[in-house]
């Protein structure tokens, strides 16, 4: 019978306990990079999701000011001739506008509430103050339209506001 040899038992036992010492320290230096993998991926996309957005805005603040001019111009429509021919175009313009809704509803571009809500300086800039012996400011009425993605203002809207009883 062969003994067994106490150095050799001896560097097996401490080679074993190295090998499982970096086997430990691989293992979790491996779990760090797939978190940081994870994280860089989840980041990739919230930028990819914030720029898309970036990109809207700049987009919408252009758009805006043509939408402006349409709003306008339903405004001021001429009365009805008795033959329908303003009839027959305010028709044309107001469906073109339902084609600005629809477009700026895809983009999850929002209106902002005004008339009824309650003041906010985050979404409203307002232009007038009425005194009504309040102390709620009260949004009474939308001088132009704002506009909002998300949390993020495009443009804020321009109201008058009434100082209301609570």
């Amino acid at each position: 019978m062969k003994k067994d040899n106490p150095k050799k038992s001896q560097l097996q036992t401490t080679n074993y306990k190295l090998l499982q010492t970096k086997v430990e320290e691989l293992t979790a230096a491996l779990q760090r990079e797939r978190a940081d993998a994870v994280n860089v991926k989840r980041r990739a996309e919230e930028d990819k999701s914030r720029m898309g957005d970036f990109y809207k805005v700049l987009i919408m603040r252009d758009l805006l000011p043509a939408l402006d001019n349409l709003d306008r111009a339903m405004k001021h429509t001429p009365v009805v001739s008795k033959d329908g021919t303003w009839k027959q175009w305010m028709q044309g313009v107001e469906g073109v506008n339902k084609q600005f809704e629809d477009c700026f509803a895809k983009l999850g571009v929002q209106r902002i509430k005004t008339v009824g809500e309650p003041f906010d300086p985050r979404l409203h800039e307002a232009i007038g103050v009425e005194d009504a012996g309040g102390q709620v400011e009260i949004v009474c009425e939308e001088l132009q339209p704002g506009y909002k993605i998300g949390d993020e203002v495009i443009r804020h809207a321009l109201v008058k506001v009434k100082m209301e009883k609570k």
